[in-house]
């Protein structure tokens, strides 16, 4: 931590928690008291402040609402047995943020603003934590220009907010997944990298085409030949293979540096599992499981935390897998539940506490 920041605090006069239903509750509907706001004006951050969950005053000429300039990060907050509350990697997710902010032209949230303001905002409001399994608090930090002129460039000012959101499980049930081989998510050179809100404005109408033939999600390909497997809209993506688990590597730029991907990859080589990051070709999923050799496909991501596929579909060849008989990935999503939920020893260092 780069140190401590004041941060003046208006707290709501009454609670929206009693009447917010925590049965089956949705991901990303219902929001906690307070948010942390801060904006960028002539070159520095001022103005932060946590203050009670808000609508904001925009102007029509607002930048982001004409050229995209906008960011954001997913984390989760939890509580362990004796009622600790504790965020899950969020370094991670600061420094990812940033490097969005580069790819974008945006200015650096400095970490006593993001890691403090965060830390402060969840100790205010840790009532709102779920205490059940599967569930969490969802972080949302987000930044956007908000220049009031209507013009191509980089803007003068910017906004930076965290929202809290309390959820259940992502996926209820495991995911059917569509290969997707017409539209593309991100090609070398472009953003796909960064978590940039145009990234998922332009998966939507493939994503809704797939859920109209009963798919959860499409499995991206690469934008040159539409051979190799990227990853799932909400998640990044494993195979296991014989005793090998294969997810595709980072090296073009153009799938997210996940950090429940960066998780699972540490936490499946502790299992005594190999793990390979190389480009996957389609073909070589589909000729491993004619020759009964891919046991397990699954997903991973801070919504959508480890997620299996029962279902894959590539053109008219479909894979159907017997969820029920998987050793990897549900040991895998019970060893890393345990250590977010205060069950087991965090030797990585990867809970930061409120």
């Amino acid at each position: 931590m780069t140190g401590t920041i004041e941060i003046p605090v208006t707290k709501v006069l009454n609670s929206r928690l009693k009447e917010t239903p925590f049965e089956n509750i949705p991901f990303g509907k219902y929001f906690t008291d307070h948010m942390l706001e801060a904006d960028y004006e002539n070159g520095e951050w001022k103005n932060v402040e946590i203050k009670p969950y808000q609508p904001l005053l925009l102007s029509p000429a607002t930048a982001a609402l004409h050229y995209g300039q906008a960011i954001f990060e997913g984390i989760k907050a939890y509580k362990n047995p004796a009622g600790e509350s504790f965020i899950f990697r969020p370094y991670d997710n600061y420094q990812r943020f940033n490097k969005s902010a580069e790819r974008l032209q945006m200015p650096a949230v400095p970490e006593d603003i993001f890691m403090e303001g965060m830390r402060q905002l969840i100790a205010l409001d840790s009532s709102w934590i779920p205490n059940k399994p599967d569930h969490a608090l969802y972080i949302r930090p987000f930044m956007f220009s908000s220049d009031e002129v209507i013009g191509v460039k980089p803007s003068d000012n910017y906004k930076f907010l965290i929202l809290l959101s309390p959820t259940g499980p992502y996926y209820a049930a495991p995911m059917k997944i569509y290969v997707e081989e017409e539209y593309v998510r991100a090609a070398p050179g472009g953003v796909g990298f960064a978590k940039a809100a145009g990234n998922y404005a332009a998966a939507m109408l493939a994503t809704a085409e797939a859920r109209k033939q009963g798919y959860d999600q499409v499995l991206w390909m690469d934008a040159n030949e539409h051979k190799y497997v990227q990853e799932i809209g909400t998640m990044n993506v494993f195979f296991v293979i014989g005793d090998t688990a294969i997810t595709p590597d980072l090296s073009e730029g153009t799938i997210l540096n996940g950090v429940t991907r960066s998780t699972a990859i540490t936490v499946l080589k502790e299992m005594g599992l190999k793990v390979e990051e190389r480009p996957l070709s389609i073909e070589e999923i589909t000729d491993a499981y004619k020759k009964g050799t891919l046991k397990e496909a699954f997903g991973t991501g801070t919504a959508a935390t480890i997620s299996m596929i029962r279902e894959l579909r590539y053109k008219d060849f479909v894979m159907n897998f017997d969820t029920d008989t998987w050793q990897y990935c549900p040991k895998l999503k019970d060893i890393v539940t345990d250590i977010r939920e205060g069950r087991a020893a965090d030797t990585h260092g990867w809970m930061f506490k409120v």
